[in-house]
């Protein structure tokens, strides 16, 4: 007689169920002042956006009202019939394709120079050592505290020396000179690159110059970006120096032209002028809406450095 022995595998151990975590349970009393601030802080935020708008939505109301509704006492804020005729008699009234061609030079050239003079004196700051970097950009960085108009009476004497008085020079040149603000941008950008990138390419045999035209420019896009449109803007919306410098109203700027249009009717055709003028505002709004992912990132990225 044969036994039979039988072997059974020992059971694996069973683990314990894991604990319910139960909910975090957050009184009334808590609950209630929290979704009240939000609330009130919702409501604060659509009051100043309100509050931005409420011009714009104003000049707008007024392109559209006819002679009789703008000088209406008391006025309203809604026109009674929409003229949509005055946003083509209005800008044919102040010349408005001649003035935005002469803008579009102006600001075009002048983005361009201010891109370039800001990227290539930042590069020399921030990526080449000489005697003397932190003092330049010492120099750089303390002239943001000087204002602008100090030079003003200087320069327009320099430029009557030579003979560039009523010419578009004065308005693109100093643009190619360099502006602190967008120098000290681009330099610190170039701050948050690592510095193994230059390294390297010294390593291979190549120069600065070829750094930083194939490295650094596509790598910066968005700071280049951004000091493209803060120049573009500043340029589109300078009053002052056109007036300064330019005497022939062939060569007025919008700005100068539009301030003008409306000294030579004594304000009696606010209606033409609103019109222009928010044609005048979609170049630039156009454009940071276009770009303002880079110009977030541009502005964002600021504050950090790189070895």
């Amino acid at each position: 007689m044969t036994a039979t022995v039988s072997s059974t595998a020992p059971a694996a151990p069973t683990t314990p169920p894991a604990a319910a975590v139960p909910e975090r349970h957050v009184p009334l009393a808590h609950r209630v002042p929290r979704t009240l601030s939000r609330v009130a802080w919702y409501l604060l935020c659509g009051l100043l956006a309100l509050s931005m708008l409420l011009p714009l939505v104003w000049m707008v109301s007024i392109a559209l009202k006819s002679d009789g509704d703008v000088n209406q006492i008391p006025p309203e804020f809604f026109p009674n019939e929409f003229q949509l005729a005055n946003f083509v008699d209005g800008p044919a009234e102040i010349h408005f394709y001649r003035l935005l061609a002469n803008t579009m030079i102006v600001t075009v050239l002048s983005a361009f120079g201010a891109v370039a003079s800001s990227m290539i004196v930042g590069y020399g700051i921030s990526r080449i050592d000489f005697p003397g970097r932190n003092v330049w950009f010492a120099l750089i960085a303390g002239s943001l505290f000087v204002p602008g108009v100090v030079a003003l009476i200087p320069l327009q004497h320099l430029y009557i020396n030579l003979g560039l008085i009523d010419t578009w020079v004065p308005l693109i040149l100093p643009a190619f000179f360099g502006s602190p603000i967008f120098i000290f941008l681009a330099r610190q950008y170039y701050q948050s690159i690592p510095r193994y990138l230059d390294e390297s390419a010294l390593i291979d045999g190549a120069g600065h110059w070829t750094i930083f035209t194939r490295i650094m420019i596509p790598i910066t896009k968005p700071v280049w970006i951004t000091v493209a449109i803060m120049s573009f803007q500043l340029a589109w919306n300078d009053f002052l120096n056109p007036l300064v410098y330019l005497q022939s109203q062939e060569k007025f700027t919008l700005p100068l032209g539009m301030a003008s249009f409306l000294s030579d009717t004594a304000g009696s055709q606010y209606n033409y002028y609103m019109a222009t003028n928010v044609l005048f505002m979609l170049p630039p709004l156009v454009l940071f809406f276009l770009a303002q992912r880079y110009f977030m990132e541009g502005i964002g990225s600021l504050g950090t450095i790189s070895k």
